[in-house]
């Protein structure tokens, strides 16, 4: 890939060199050329865009020459690399994979690797041709497809070439072991367990004669030895002597790298000894001594060299320590410190702070070059300076740290990193705190300066640790702590645009240990948390802080006996939250009003004074209410009944949530659709007529489908009740050849489920090197260094008092007895006479077939059936008979008028009746409106009005949709104007 971007960029030039053409066409070179001189991206498009219609149209010939093919396939991978979309010839790269020729198959397996990815669907095109040309005799060819292999194949596709790719590292060639290994690691990455009993295979290539082999299991094996270093101790020997050949030049010539020895080799190999010798003397002790020939013997003139011994020394800091490697260490950091390259100092500050976690008296050796870097202008230098300064900080540096990290902060407008800046302070602060005062004050700063950014954690850890305080132990530096707080919050109030954190953590000190020690009144802490609240308006979570600081003050006075005199200005304030259009504030001011008129008893059981980390039980189950609610129970109380069984939704919700979630997946699904299940049998009893002289002449089989489904209408409706069910009787399929159901799932489905328009309606180092030393200042003898750099490096590396630590008592979670109460869940159930009812009780207008626009979803009752419309329509006695239970006849649907009006009328959409009409019931509707029809002894004719001049016949247009449908064609709203062009 990188050949090829080089390969772009010398192009993109216009660069007119025979040599880089000689092989192209002059098509090809004019391409290059204007998309090299093209003035901008719209220009560039239109030329890429012209492109890619000629290679559609090229690619399609016949008879194409293999140069010319491999042209093409060349173009697309520099169109690809541009940023445009060329996957139309996305095959055309495949296909040339099975190519016999080697240049063209070279071609096509470099430009899949760069097209597809791992779960393109054009990958399994490809195995067949893999497992193909692992087999070929010419090893050109298995490294091409082992290139792919590493690239293309996935975890499903692991198994087919797996064994052939364990056979290959047994190759003559050597670069086919190399690439056969590297395949392996990348079958472990993908998928551990397909390879767990292939990892030998890894050990035994550390033995092989081809340096390049072994060092290409080098990287499976540091992802083995980082998962689990202790299964992998007995390899230190055997790595140690890999090491110490390469340093001792032992590998060919052509592995060296600006005079270096295999620096790559080395550096692998450094980090996994860095990992087996971690905490292991034994393992560290064989390590020592080629560690000392590394750093004696690398170069530190060449940036490799420099690599090299930077990898050391983060050996050396990692494994078991060793006095004489880490001054030879420390020697390696000063070099790199008075190095005038900034990567290099970064590289000495970072190499320093690994080894402070060994030694901390390393650091004093190099504190004017720490300084000095602490004051570089490159801000990430800066960064880094102050993560070593972190790591060295102590209770006699701990003063100057912090204060140059709070002065970079302020200087610093990025947020993360001040938030980062911020929470570092607040944790030296809290470890290291030479005193109250001096604790108060820093915090002060950090929220003063920082309080947007900081977490709120740490607003809530200092609220802890303040109320915490030195612990049950020592009460009274508690007070003078929480004393010291109090005042420097007083101080700070009158401060403008303060954070909204600090303005919290200043409201809850106030109300909790404001009037504590007696030296302020209450009236006056009152007035001053009423100033916060009216001057933060705007912020209601700062006034809420405020009224709840008020309450415990008044509280605090109460349960003291004391009387309680409100300052206007709180009066004021608490009248004007009790109308607040805040719910949480206006609780609060009712409470706080509530809580002044109550007994002091009560007063100090509510709000005890310094409790706000005691543990609060909640009783979830109100179980200190069960002998009020028995009690009310045997008086004749209701008992109470949970809000889903009230509501008789209780199955409603869990089919309206997957139903919300349902538009959220957008891809496509392919499972098969669910086998339609026979219709229920009918527990309603078969409806007999009262005479046959009433009934009109329909054929047998028609009748009879339709007594036995108006049967079932009972049984569907009684299943409905308890459980909502989606009944896909009948519904046409979504995928495959288009087709339709038969007449008689058809049938059933439209008395089950009333359709729309034909869709079926659904209710995340222990010594100073005293050498480097005078080193170091006589290479800076003819600098003068300031006072102030003096004392500086003083206060930073000098000095040691025993810290007077904060002792932070641990969180204490408050305590949750509860046990959740099983609650029955009530199912309400009807008789099927009373569901049949309310069917027809609420009727909807017959969906219009023709109507083709967005089908509508009805989460109520079913609509009508219309073989019922068609029995009443026979036999009105059916309808009284049917509806008896109900204790009221409804009237019968005439579904013959309606036919005649809307014929009248000339409207078949929607503006009239529609008759829902699928095939068995087709004949039916057309013997009926054609026909002499007979009703009780009287014979009366209807007769159709004659067809209007601008509509259309309702009876041609019921039988061109049933035809229609019987074709498997749906109205679409992709294309509402299908049936028009259709039917025309």
């Amino acid at each position: 890939m990188k050949q090829f971007k080089s390969l772009g960029r010398e192009f993109a030039m216009g660069s007119q060199s025979k040599e880089l053409f000689h092989n192209h066409s002059k098509e090809f070179q004019l391409l290059i050329n204007s998309i090299g001189d093209s003035r901008s991206k719209s220009e560039e498009d239109r030329i890429v865009f012209n492109q890619i219609q000629t290679l559609k149209t090229q690619l399609t010939e016949p008879n194409i020459s293999n140069r010319k093919f491999k042209e093409f396939i060349i173009t697309l991978l520099y169109i690809e690399m541009l940023g445009h979309d060329a996957s139309f010839a996305y095959i055309h790269a495949v296909n040339i994979t099975h190519s016999d020729n080697l240049k063209l198959k070279r071609t096509g397996y470099l430009a899949v690797t760069l097209f597809l990815h791992d779960n393109h669907d054009l990958i399994i095109l490809i195995v067949n041709t893999i497992q193909k040309d692992l087999k070929s005799d010419n090893y050109i060819v298995v490294c091409a497809a082992l290139n792919a292999v590493c690239r293309l194949i996935n975890e499903d596709t692991i198994p087919a070439l797996l064994p052939q790719v364990v056979e290959l590292l047994g190759h003559s060639k050597e670069a086919v072991r190399k690439k056969a290994i590297m395949a392996l690691h990348r079958f472990f990455q993908k998928s551990p367990s397909s390879v767990s009993h292939l990892v030998a295979n890894f050990r035994k290539r550390l033995c092989d004669n081809d340096p390049g082999v072994m060092g290409a299991a080098l990287c499976p094996l540091f992802d083995l030895v980082t998962g689990d270093a202790n299964s992998y101790k007995d390899l230190v020997v055997s790595l140690v002597n890999i090491l110490k050949q390469v340093v001792e030049r032992r590998l060919p010539k052509n592995y060296d790298y600006h005079q270096m020895p295999a620096p790559f080799i080395q550096v692998k190999l450094l980090k996994i000894l860095a990992l087996l010798g971690s905490g292991d003397k034994k393992a560290s002790e064989n390590m020592y001594t080629v560690l000392g020939d590394i750093i004696r013997k690398s170069d530190s003139s060449t940036n490799i060299g420099n690599a090299v011994l930077y990898e050391c020394i983060r050996c050396i800091s990692s494994i078991y320590p060793n006095p004489m490697l880490l001054d030879a260490a420390a020697d390696v950091v000063a070099k790199f410190l008075k190095s005038d390259s900034h990567n290099f100092k970064y590289m000495g500050i970072d190499a320093l702070g690994r080894l402070l976690k060994l030694s901390l008296n390393i650091s004093e050796q190099h504190q004017l070059a720490v300084i000095d870097c602490l004051e570089d202008p490159d801000d990430t230098m800066k960064r880094k300076t102050f993560e070593l300064l972190y790591k060295m900080t102590k209770s006699s540096n701990v003063e100057v740290i912090v204060d140059r990290m709070i002065d970079y902060m302020i200087s610093i407008s990025d947020d993360h990193y001040k938030a980062y800046i911020a929470s570092r302070c607040v944790e030296l602060a809290e470890q290291f705190a030479p005193s109250n005062h001096w604790f108060i004050q820093t915090i002060n700063k950090v929220f003063e300066h920082a309080g947007d950014v900081v977490n709120i954690k740490v607003a809530h850890n200092l609220m802890r640790l303040i109320a915490d305080g030195f612990g049950e132990d020592d009460d009274t530096k508690s007070s003078q702590l929480r004393s010291s707080a109090v005042e420097s919050y007083l101080r700070i109030i009158g401060e403008p645009k303060l954070p909204s954190v600090f303005l919290q953590v200043i409201c809850w000190v106030l109300g909790e240990y404001g009037t504590a020690d007696g030296k302020y009144s209450a009236s006056y802490m009152t007035g001053k948390l009423c100033d916060i609240a009216e001057a933060y308006s705007n912020d209601e979570t700062v006034k809420a802080y405020a009224i709840s600081a008020l309450m415990k003050i008044y509280a605090f006075e109460v349960a003291a006996g004391r009387k309680v005199d409100m300052l206007p200005e709180c009066q004021s304030l608490i009248e004007e939250l009790l109308a607040s259009h805040s719910t949480d504030l206006q609780q609060r001011a009712y409470e706080l009003q509530a809580l002044i008129g109550l007994d002091a008893q009560i007063v100090e059981t509510i709000m005890p004074p310094d409790a706000s980390c005691e543990d609060i039980e909640v009783d979830k189950d109100l179980s200190f209410l069960n002998e009020y609610v028995q009690q009310s129970l045997e008086k004749g109380a209701q008992p109470y009944i949970p809000e889903d069984v009230r509501t008789g939704m209780g199955n409603m919700s869990s089919f309206r949530s997957e139903d919300q979630q349902e538009p959220l997946q957008h891809g496509l699904r392919f499972e098969a659709y669910e086998i339609p299940k026979p219709p229920m049998q009918s527990k309603v009893a078969p409806v007999s007529f009262s005479s046959s002289a009433d009934i009109a002449s329909v054929p047998e089989a028609s009748y009879s489908r339709e007594t036995h489904h108006l049967s079932s209408m009972g049984s569907a409706s009684e299943a409905g009740s308890s459980e909502l069910k989606l009944r896909l009787d009948g519904v046409q399929k979504k995928w495959g050849k288009p087709t339709y159901t038969s007449s008689t799932s058809s049938t059933s489905y439209s008395t089950s489920q009333t359709p729309a328009n034909g869709t079926a309606q659904v209710d995340d180092p222990t010594a100073v090197n005293s050498k480097v030393r005078d080193s170091y200042d006589s290479s800076k003898a003819h600098v003068e260094i300031s006072l102030e750099k003096q004392k500086l490096a003083a206060s930073l590396f000098g000095g040691s008092t025993k810290p007077e630590k904060i002792s932070s008592t641990s969180h204490k979670v408050p305590k949750a007895s509860a046990s959740a109460a099983d609650r029955s869940k009530g199912s309400k159930t009807a008789g099927v006479p009373d569901e049949v009812a309310m069917e027809r009780k609420i009727r909807h207008p017959p969906p219009d077939l023709l109507d083709l626009g967005e089908p509508t979803v009805i989460t109520g009752p079913p609509s009508v059936d219309p073989f019922q419309q068609l029995e009443e329509l026979l036999d009105p006695s059916i309808s009284s008979t049917i509806n008896h239970n109900a204790g009221a006849a409804t009237n019968v649907l005439d579904i013959m008028t309606l036919y005649a009006e809307t014929t009248a009328s000339g409207h078949s959409g929607s503006g009239g009746y529609s008759i829902p009409v699928n095939g068995d019931n087709l004949n039916l509707l057309y013997d009926l409106s054609s026909a002499d029809i007979g009703v009780a002894s009287a014979e009366t004719f209807v007769t159709p009005s004659p067809r209007s001049v601008n509509g259309s016949n309702a009876k041609d247009s019921l039988q061109k949709d049933a035809f229609v449908r019987q074709m498997g064609v749906n109205p679409s709203s992709q294309n509402p104007n299908f049936f028009t062009d259709l039917l025309g």
